[in-house]
Parts: structure tokens; C-alpha cells; sequence
């Protein structure tokens, strides 16, 4: 079964309060998802297998540990998963990107693909799909099945702002994904937002509208 892990580091809530004011500008809430992006990463990265290696210092050979065996891989869901990714980079930089562009129909809420990107070993690799906003959970559940039908067996999935409903479709769509969630607001509004939020996270990144 997966498990959820919501954040509660000072910094992490301190960030998501800075993002959510609607004074905040382009630049700067950019920038704070890219460090919360690494915040939550860091805590993502937790269970990744280590092994001993022998190496030399300055003064002697001596054994430390180093990252076992799977590499790993950044998804972003396109569009406003591109603001996670540099964050998540700063700590993981030897990670592949790849990219799945998906859209909300604003008829029905359904996810519809547009684009898919991957690297070639995807399948061997440990996958972390990011997106800043967990709203319906249509589009992420939609991203993790089709990394799933490329053969992907280790991913997880991490955003910044989620609403209930959007964790439990995931953990009925994926129950062998787990969720690392910046914090959980209240609910969805009737246009399929979260409450309270933080407006449309891509048009805040790239200053659209």
C-alpha cells in the first residue's frame, strides 16, 4: 500500500505561505517552488539504497557509501511540473528528465495527453513525477499509468499543494505510488481548484494568463 508523507518542515510551510499570496510575483514564486521542489526531494530520496565503496582521501583509503544500482529520473507534467524540476536537479543532478504534457479538458475534467518524452532505460530507472498542484488527481494518476505502461515499476509522485480528493484518486488509481505532499488544503471548488490554493501554478511560473 502506498503511503502519503506530508511535509511539516518549517521551511516547506513557511514557502507554501509566501506562494499562496497573490502579491507574490513571477520571479520570485519561481524561484520558492524550485527550493521547495528541493525540500520535498530531499525527503523523497530517503529510502534510496546505498552501498560501500572504497575510496582515498587526502590522508588515507576508507569506505563510504554511495547511491546503489537504479538511476534515477525527474518527470515533470508539462507545464508547471517544469518548476520543480531545477530544484529537484540541485540535489539529484546526475538524474534524466522526462516530460508528459498532459491538460485538464475544462468540460470535463479529464486529462488529455499531448506530449510524452522518456528516456530510453525509463523502465530501469526510479522515477519521481512532480507537479506543483494535486487538484482532481485525473492528470497525475493519467502521467503515473502511462509510465507504467512504458514498464516503470519505482516511481514516485510529489507536488507542493494537494486537496483531499486528489490524494485519494491517486491512492485508488496507484496504491503502489507513494505521495511526498508540501502540505493538504481544504477542497476543490466547482471549477476543479483548490481551496484555498494558489491560483493557476503555471501561469504563476511563466507569468501567463
Amino acid at each position: 500500500m502506498s503511503k502519503v508523507v506530508i511535509m511539516d518542515h518549517p521551511l516547506i510551510k513557511h514557502k507554501i505561505g509566501h506562494i499562496r499570496r497573490k502579491e507574490t510575483g513571477t520571479n520570485e514564486f519561481r524561484q520558492i517552488i524550485s527550493e521547495i521542489a528541493m525540500l520535498i526531494c530531499y525527503e523523497a530520496t530517503r529510502d534510496l539504497e546505498l552501498q560501500d565503496v572504497e575510496i582515498e582521501t587526502p590522508i588515507t583509503t576508507t569506505i563510504v557509501q554511495e547511491l546503489k544500482g537504479r538511476k534515477l529520473c525527474v518527470v515533470p507534467i508539462l507545464r508547471a511540473g517544469l518548476g520543480m524540476v531545477d530544484g529537484m536537479l540541485s540535489l539529484i543532478p546526475a538524474a534524466k528528465v522526462g516530460h508528459i504534457g498532459l491538460y485538464r479538458d475544462p468540460e470535463t475534467l479529464k486529462p488529455v495527453e499531448y506530449y510524452c518524452k522518456l528516456p530510453g532505460d525509463v523502465a530501469e530507472r526510479e522515477i519521481f513525477v512532480v507537479d506543483p498542484m494535486l487538484a482532481t488527481g485525473g492528470s497525475s494518476a493519467a502521467a503515473i499509468q502511462m509510465l507504467k505502461d512504458k514498464g516503470c515499476k519505482h516511481i514516485h509522485f510529489l507536488c507542493i499543494i494537494a486537496a483531499p480528493e486528489g490524494i485519494e484518486a491517486i491512492k485508488a488509481a496507484h496504491p503502489d505510488v507513494d505521495l511526498y505532499v508540501g502540505t493538504v488544503d481544504e477542497k476543490l471548488n466547482e471549477h476543479g481548484y483548490i481551496v484555498p490554493g494558489l491560483g493557476d501554478a503555471g501561469d504563476r511560473i511563466f507569468g501567463t494568463k
